[in-house]
């Protein structure tokens, strides 16, 4: 295909506001796939995705598009995970496209997330193509949510196309919009070969396939390639493009997507936005935008069985052959066993992992309570990197302690202004700016909604905060949220010890002016799901040698009094020492076993 009639381009949009609905249509009314071929969400191939409405695996698809003139086109549409936990994946993806669709719903308006990705598309330089979908609905608002975007993204009336992805209203203007509008890719054919990996994924037959887009020079032949990032180098088994399904090309020309068969036989090899260039004339530098992904969130996964350690084990690297962000290392715990300490990209990726290896795998697991990573300066002037609360040093040998910050953006109804301040607040959040999105007419009937934006810690971030947002505002909010750097902050370790022993996978860090209240909430809780024994359990919560919680779960009472039916009184006071002495030599020996809801109680903390 003549290059000057390539156009690249990805769908923009916040989770449920009909992106994969738009991208059926668009390869129906291409012909890509037949009436007897289409299913709803076609691209979103994965149970977890139709379930939850979200992509959560890049997909790619080739159209070839005919104008009402005559003049033919070739469409490539790549699919990008819409979650703010691929952030990087979605850049890399947008730096493969010319052009973005930007879908938002007509009875929603923009989301905190939409705004995110239209500001990197911007960055990008991307040509965007705004779309109002929904308008089928009664409650669709399209003039209103037209002049939202006219005024906060900047788009003039004539550029917004009206559409119904379910009804298959506008789509023709969608496809003549991206014939006439974007742009065309550039690139020299004849320059030596630079193409961007957006995406890969690990095939039993041919190795790891890596999605790419080529901007200089042509993928043929059987010439060694080289990535220029990770220095490795391999021998092309095939080339082709997504038409949705895999179809092999004999070469893929300059500003074409498609995909490369790399026979590699670890995805961590090849990295989303490395470059493939040819071994032996290689290009002289690498395309921009390349960094290494790292976790931000951790949490151990155990499993519930002891015998299915080894099951899990192999689970876990089954799924790391299609996702290089997940890294994983063998951990123990006293109170849990064996199991893993998991890095994750965010609390959804966390969320999808686990699901995934439950529902695929058939395992029953028990994952602690996520922490990040945070960076501690020892008095030695070393620094260390810890991700386990059981991992922090002895407080004499910390000189100081620093925690990642974020930078959070809330787009809520202005009636919600102060349950959303409240929350942050609570939660150490520092505020930076607030920014009405309606005109005036609709700020003075309070129906206005504001984009409220923040910083703050991290860790506060994990643990229940979205669904406390969620609820505060009626589920009318939106959230998302960037890392920003780490700060130095008045931190400290909470053990949780339970008949005198100290529990590894209950103990956590917390900013030390709530130390106390968390530590009275957790052992309250732990007093209440953790069963009774035959002697007095005593759980407390400490910060280094000093308790500042404690309860007491009573000890279940045997009456032993009742065989003893008369007689003297000294009878009966020989029979409770005897008793008492019992106990005493039993908690002395005696293993507190701990439920499983007992780990989930430290997810709990922010409820009251």
């Amino acid at each position: 295909m003549d290059q000057s009639k390539i156009r690249n381009f990805c769908i923009i949009a916040h989770i449920d506001h009909g992106k994969s609905t738009l991208a059926d249509r668009l390869l129906e009314r291409t012909g890509t796939l037949s009436h007897r071929q289409m299913a709803e969400q076609v691209l979103d191939s994965m149970d977890l995705e139709r379930e939850k409405g979200i992509t959560i695996k890049a997909a790619a698809a080739r159209m070839k598009y005919v104008a009402p003139d005559g003049e033919e086109f070739e469409f490539n549409l790549i699919d990008t995970p819409g979650h703010v936990d691929f952030a990087y994946e979605v850049s890399r993806s947008l730096a493969a496209c010319e052009g973005a669709l930007l879908v938002v719903d007509a009875s929603q308006g923009i989301e905190a997330q939409t705004l995110a990705n239209v500001y990197l598309a911007m960055n990008q330089d991307l040509t965007l193509i705004p779309v109002l979908n929904k308008i089928d609905l009664p409650h669709a608002e399209p003039l209103r949510v037209a002049q939202e975007l006219e005024r906060v993204v900047g788009f003039s009336q004539d550029e917004i196309i009206l559409a119904s992805a379910k009804e298959g209203k506008g789509v023709d203007e969608i496809l003549s919009a991206i014939a006439g509008r974007i742009p065309p890719p550039k690139g020299n054919p004849d320059a030596p070969v630079q193409a961007l990996i957006f995406d890969s994924k690990y095939d039993a037959y041919k190795g790891v396939l890596a999605y790419v887009r080529v901007f200089n020079g042509e993928l043929k032949g059987r010439d060694p390639l080289k990535l220029m990032q990770t220095d490795v180098t391999f021998d092309p088994l095939e080339f082709g493009a997504f038409m949705p399904v895999m179809r092999p090309l004999p070469m893929l020309h300059c500003g074409e997507v498609g995909y490369v068969a790399t026979g590699l036989k670890d995805v961590a090899e090849c990295r989303v936005g490395d470059t493939i260039t040819l071994a032996a004339h290689a290009a002289s530098e690498a395309l921009p935008g390349y960094r290494a992904v790292k976790p931000m969130v951790f949490a151990g996964i155990y499993p519930t069985d002891s015998d299915e350690y080894q099951d899990l084990r192999e689970a876990l690297s089954r799924l790391a052959l299609n996702d290089a962000s997940l890294v994983y290392e063998p951990e123990s715990s006293a109170a849990l066993g064996f199991g893993f300490r998991c890095g994750f990209l965010g609390l959804l990726h966390l969320e999808i992992v686990s699901e995934r290896l439950e529902r695929e795998y058939g395992l029953s697991l028990l994952t602690t309570a996520p922490s990040v990573e945070y960076r501690v300066i020892l008095t030695t002037g070393e620094e260390a990197a810890i991700d386990n609360p059981s991992q922090l040093p002895d407080p004499s040998r910390i000189g100081e302690i620093l925690e990642p910050w974020a930078k959070i953006d809330v787009i809520t109804p202005s009636r919600y202004i102060g349950q959303v301040m409240e929350l942050v607040t609570t939660r150490r959040g520092q505020f930076m700016r607030m920014e009405y999105l309606e005109p005036e007419s609709e700020m003075a009937q309070g129906e206005a909604r504001v984009l409220l934006e923040y910083e703050i810690p991290m860790g506060e971030i994990l643990v229940n905060f979205y669904d406390q947002l969620k609820g505060s505002t009626s589920g009318y909010a939106s959230l998302d949220y960037h890392l920003l750097e780490y700060r130095a902050a008045n931190l400290v370790k909470v053990d949780v010890l339970v008949n005198g022993q100290a529990v590894d996978a209950l103990s956590l860090i917390t900013y030390s002016g709530n130390a106390s209240r968390e530590g009275r909430v957790l052992v309250s809780k732990l007093r209440e799901l953790i069963p009774r024994q035959m002697f007095d359990v005593p759980i407390q919560a400490a910060v280094g040698g000093r308790v500042i919680a404690r309860e007491t779960i009573r000890a279940v009472r045997k009456n032993v009094l009742a065989k003893c039916y008369g007689g003297d009184i000294t009878r009966k006071r020989k029979l409770l020492e005897k008793q008492a002495e019992g106990k005493k030599r039993m908690k002395m020996v005696g293993n507190v076993e701990i439920p499983q809801e007992a780990f989930m109680a430290v997810l709990k903390l922010r409820d009251d």
